[in-house]
């Protein structure tokens, strides 16, 4: 049997809407860049741009005066390399066996993270007969990707014949957290890394760590979550503009009386007649359970908590101090805003603004200002 599938079905409208303010992100940008004591500062759009969008946010940054890029894998770089065509993108998670190819044809800049790399890209490079280029990630204290300080100080004694060392890098473990001894440790071997490849450029600082002060930025800073608005360190006050507002539909509206439960297991119990607006997002949505009983949201200024747990498509909020007539069905309420902030978001869901913003769904729509 033949099925006929039908043409330009309508779209409903979107139950939630991320709205990502292209501006800000730009502003942000021009902040971290004047906060770099000189250094070139180069964008970490991994993870599809922290959830938000590789293309339209890698484009608007590019506008801004951005040319560097850091993505997490090939595949990453290659969809990137379709919207910016001349920026140099650099993958972070190394050259796998078989990718020295589409890595080389699409001008990608491999990050190598072992001596088994280094050999395999100078093999590549040879093969086609051109001199490439990489960067070589060198451990310092993360333990993590990276090669070992020996490992480093053997590549620096027999350079590779087929590419040059264009960048010398390492990641901070500790930036966030600005008093933390292992930054000064870091910093200190980082120094004796570079120095064995004077002709390379120096990379060190992530977001947090440009704010650690101009002997960490060397001449390269690879920044993140300030680009998005989050906070880049523990304890100070945010200094970036706020680029995320995320909005979910009210789907219901239903009153309570004192005594009834709320949600699943049954962890609320009314001690008023309570009035609840069930919006459309839950854990299959990225705001996970831990949220419950801790989660907010704003109404035109109204902090409003989340009553009961967190299912996976919906949540119950408590908008009884709240005029009736901004939670009717179909309005939209701030689950991200500019009264609850990211930050604010992640802490009472028990995560970091990282990992919140890169968690949320696809049933979210992105819209760009």
């Amino acid at each position: 049997m033949a099925f006929s599938y039908p043409q330009n079905i309508p779209a409903a409208p979107p139950t939630g809407v991320i709205e990502v303010d292209l501006a800000a992100l730009a502003d942000n940008y021009r902040l971290m860049r004047a906060q770099a004591y000189g250094a070139e500062v180069a964008a970490a759009v991994k993870a599809d741009a922290y959830g938000l969008g590789a293309g339209r946010v890698g484009k608007a940054l590019w506008d801004a005066g951005c040319k560097r890029f850091f993505v997490a894998t090939v595949d990453e770089g290659i969809a990137l390399r379709r919207m910016l065509p001349q920026a140099e993108i650099a993958v972070l998670n190394g050259l796998m066996a078989g990718d020295e190819d589409v890595v080389r044809e699409t001008r990608l800049t491999p990050v190598l993270n072992d001596s088994e790399q280094v050999r395999r890209w100078d093999a590549g490079c040879g093969r086609a007969g051109e001199r490439g280029a990489a960067m070589i990630h060198v451990d310092t204290g993360m333990n993590r990707l990276g090669m070992t300080m020996a490992e480093a100080g053997k590549l620096a004694a027999s350079l590779p014949d087929n590419f040059r060392v264009s960048v010398i890098m390492s990641h901070l473990a500790c930036a966030r957290l600005q008093q933390h001894p292992l930054n000064a440790r870091q910093l200190q071997r980082f120094r004796r890394v570079r120095a064995l490849f004077p002709a390379a450029q120096a990379s060190l600082a992530n977001s947090a760590g440009v704010l650690l002060g101009e002997d960490y930025c060397f001449d390269l800073a690879r920044v993140g979550i300030a680009l998005y608005g989050g906070n880049p360190v523990e304890g100070w006050p945010n200094p970036m503009k706020p680029v995320v507002r995320l909005s979910a539909r009210i789907l219901q509206e239903r009153q309570v009386e004192p005594g009834d439960t709320v949600g699943y297991d049954a962890t609320v119990i009314a001690t008023r007649q309570t009035r609840l607006a069930v919006i459309a997002a839950g854990y299959a949505d990225g705001w996970p359970t831990p949220a419950s009983g801790r989660g907010m949201a704003s109404v035109g200024g109204t902090a409003v908590p989340f009553a009961g747990r967190v299912s996976m498509d919906l949540i119950a909020l408590d908008v009884t101090d709240v005029p009736p007539a901004s939670t009717t069905p179909g309005a939209m309420i701030d689950l991200i805003g500019p009264d609850w902030s990211l930050d604010d978001a992640a802490v009472a869901a028990g995560l970091i603004s990282y990992e919140l913003l890169t968690g949320l769904g696809r049933r979210f729509e992105r819209r760009y200002v």
